[in-house]
């Protein structure tokens, strides 16, 4: 769509989705990019449309080339879903309102202040535009963020159309599974897969709960004991929480297994049908070992602790002035005991992996409901045991098997239809916080980026995708049916092809953009190495599973190599114990296990357990402070890193691809490369591996916030040379004669 102001001379051009309608629309609107001045405002038209918030610059500025750019999202654009709080401002009546849906606004708004989810805070104001018309927009925003119902969002009308706009690429009517290679969990084949590949035998699919017919919130497909009955299943199913039945989620090679389920709601039937299950899992064992039993509910922080803290860190992180000295903001910071409660999931998941690990005992993780905390702990156990959770396609499997098919409320914690505040929980957030920890302590050990979690953490507010939207199975097949049938598309169709999910990434970004996604410092299944001249692929076999903890080669036992050459020591779970690792008299047998795997050099493709004092459990920048000017550092920050990293990898890469296309030496002659077309450009890595003619500089688009542009995300002053920036710089004490107007960054 293209259109002019009325006086105007430049063309604002309005790009719309498939199904994307424009509701309201202001011109002469300043988008404010700075608090100190007006002279770096941008100029332009404020759209609302039925899918975001659109703001159109007059003069647009030059668009840097190597920026993440999203192909659904403009630079400037929010989703209506991303919206938290829509904040109209009345300057000269000294008036504020907070603006819902189908409220009225009796004076005429000078400023429009967006808070969003996604941590950003954008101030638009309307000292030229008609004040009608900027009250229309404000309304309109607010009516459009709050839908009534759940197919109200976007997503339903973008993929009906994007379905039938698509129909010519079809064949013979159906669409297969187009490149996704992650596994849905939505048949019994997905399920079948993952006990094969975890060694599961004494562990079936189960499928009593076909057409929900059991429990709402359970998949269709259970994994439970092969000792089990259907009929007792469904006998038991009654008396739990919901109906849900223990679900299986993951064996260990030893035989241990990974159950999660929620409480038993009658209490005169809870130890007969306790003593039934338990005695069923300890039969799925190979060794018969009893079954280790953990209530999250009473070591855990719960749901409102969670949001109230990510509230507070927030508010330090966006909303507050950094003023005050470094030690202060800190403390702040652990005041808000947000890292607090990643250092509490953390440690209690490791200490499952000791039950399941050290003991080789089956586990049961309990929760009142089984839908929150045992989504986090259950994950990050997985993630820390297996590393085939650790490559990209794994990890997407483990969020779509933990939270999608085992029934997390997104609706509800994310408050999509902002209905119900005491619902919402950022629980995801917190589990994708953890998982950056440990990315943060074992760099080599994941085969994606920091850059990965937080896009996946942004596309949370996209409601264009079926993986964030509902609170149960149950509720995401009966809506995608009754999309179905409102849309037309044939019975039988696979809605993964009709309304996919999340994973489908090239919905959102380019190739190019998501090689971003990829870590060039992954040790893995698919890690090249070159051996005696040949390329060849590194392979994991299943003694590598546990190999940091059992078998190690004597010259490496008890953290000394060789005869007297001592390992580094390093901190561990039992540090805020015991701060010495020496053996003990009275040492248990869990602070044994720890210590022994602590004394010595961690397998990235083992188990990994995280560093969990103080020091070691950090702010995830990237995520809290990428919208903060402060925190916006010029080729700073890890991209530098991962900008040499690439490009070394990079150059590795094309080597490998030489030495594939080069032929064997023939009687007296050189060998000579096969002949073959230039090297393709669609490489795994983002960054290309640089001509030794060129400068080592960074290009000059590097910053600590890369690939995110900060640019007019934040309606407060930017101080530079504050403590915070100090802080993200590297620094950590300064002389306290030291003044900060003259500090520098």
């Amino acid at each position: 769509i293209l259109s002019v102001g009325s006086t105007l001379t430049s063309f604002f051009l309005v790009c719309l989705s498939p199904g994307e309608i424009v509701v309201n629309e202001v011109n002469f609107v300043r988008k404010c990019i700075s608090a100190e001045s007006s002279q770096d405002d941008l100029w332009g038209k404020l759209i609302c449309t039925n899918f975001k918030v659109s703001f159109i610059p007059q003069d647009a500025p030059p668009k840097q080339k190597s920026q993440l750019s999203h192909l659904l999202l403009g630079a400037h654009d929010i989703p209506l879903t991303c919206l938290e709080q829509v904040v109209t401002v009345n300057d000269t009546k000294g008036k504020k309102k907070v603006l819902g849906s189908n409220q009225k606004l009796k004076f005429n708004p000078t400023e429009l202040i967006l808070y969003c989810k996604d941590l950003r805070i954008i101030r638009f104001c309307f000292d030229e535009a008609g004040p009608e018309s900027a009250k229309k927009v404000c309304l309109a925003i607010a009516h459009y963020s709050h839908p009534a119902d759940l197919h109200l969002l976007f997503g339903f009308e973008y993929q009906g159309r994007r379905y039938h706009e698509s129909k010519e690429g079809r064949v013979n009517g159906s669409t297969p599974r187009g490149g996704l290679q992650t596994p849905i969990f939505d048949r019994s084949s997905d399920w079948d897969r993952e006990i094969k590949r975890t060694g599961a035998s004494e562990w079936r699919v189960c499928s009593i709960n076909e057409n929900y017919d059991i429990s709402p919130s359970l998949p269709e497909q259970i994994v439970v004991p092969v000792s089990l009955a259907d009929q007792d299943l469904k006998l038991y199913s009654s008396f739990f929480t919901g109906n849900r039945i223990p679900l299986w989620c993951w064996n260990h090679p030893g035989g241990s297994a990974l159950v999660r389920m929620a409480s038993i709601s009658d209490p005169l039937q809870q130890k007969k049908i306790e003593q039934r299950v338990f005695t069923a899992i300890t039969k799925s064992h190979p060794q018969r070992s009893d079954v280790f039993r953990s209530d999250l509910d009473k070591c855990l922080p719960n749901i409102q602790d969670i949001q109230s803290a990510f509230v507070k860190v927030r508010q330090i992180c966006v909303i507050d002035p950094f003023e005050e000295s470094e030690e202060r903001w800190l403390s702040s910071i652990e005041n808000t005991r947000w890292l607090e409660h990643v250092r509490a999931f953390l440690k209690h998941s490791a200490e499952i992996v000791y039950h399941l690990d050290g003991k080789n005992a089956s586990v049961i993780l309990q929760e009142e409901e089984d839908r929150d905390l045992n989504c986090v702990v259950s994950s990050l156990v997985q993630l820390m045991l297996d590393p085939h959770y650790r490559s990209l396609i794994g990890f997407q499997s483990l969020v779509q098997k933990e939270w999608v098919k085992a029934g997390h409320r997104f609706l509800d914690r994310c408050n999509h239809l902002k209905k119900n505040y005491k619902e919402e929980s950022p629980l995801f957030i917190l589990f994708l916080d953890c998982v950056w920890q440990m990315m943060n302590q074992y760099p080599a050990a994941f085969e994606f980026t920091e850059t990965y979690l937080t896009v996946l953490s942004d596309s949370m507010w996209i409601p264009l995708f079926s993986t964030f939207l509902f609170n149960s199975p149950k509720q995401r097949a009966q809506h995608l049916m009754d999309f179905a049938k409102n849309k037309a598309i044939p019975p039988g169709e696979d809605q993964v092809v009709y309304f996919p999910p999340v994973w489908d990434w090239s919905q959102q970004f380019s190739t190019k953009d998501q090689t971003l996604f990829n870590n060039p410092m992954y040790i893995g299944k698919g890690a090249a190495c070159v051996q005696n001249g040949e390329v060849k692929t590194f392979k994991r076999t299943k003694k590598n599973y546990s190999s940091t903890l059992r078998g190690t080669s004597a010259s490496m036992r008890n953290g000394v190599k060789g005869a007297d050459e001592t390992l580094p020591r390093r901190g561990s779970l039992v540090s805020e114990l015991k701060p010495d690792f020496s053996p003990v008299k009275d040492e248990s047998p869990s602070e044994r296990f720890f210590r022994d795997w602590f004394s010595r050099p961690a397998d990235q493709q083992g188990l990994l357990i995280p560093l969990l004092i103080p020091s070691h459990v950090a702010l995830w920048r990237l995520f809290f402070l990428r919208w903060v000017p402060e925190a916006c550092i010029p080729k700073g920050g890890p991209v530098t890193a991962y900008h040499k990293l690439s490009q070394l990898v990079d150059e590795i890469d094309i080597l490998q691809s030489q030495l594939r296309q080069y032929k064997g030496p023939s009687p007296g002659s050189m060998p000579l490369p096969s002949p073959g077309g230039p090297l393709s450009d669609q490489r795994r890595m983002y960054f290309k591996a640089s001509s030794p003619n060129d400068p080592p500089t960074p290009p000059d688009f590097l910053t600590s916030s890369f690939p995110f542009t900060p640019m007019g995300n934040l309606c407060r002053r930017s101080i530079h040379g504050t403590p915070i920036s100090k802080f993200l710089n590297g620094a950590r004490i300064w002389l306290s004669t030291e003044t900060l107007a003259n500090d520098t960054v």
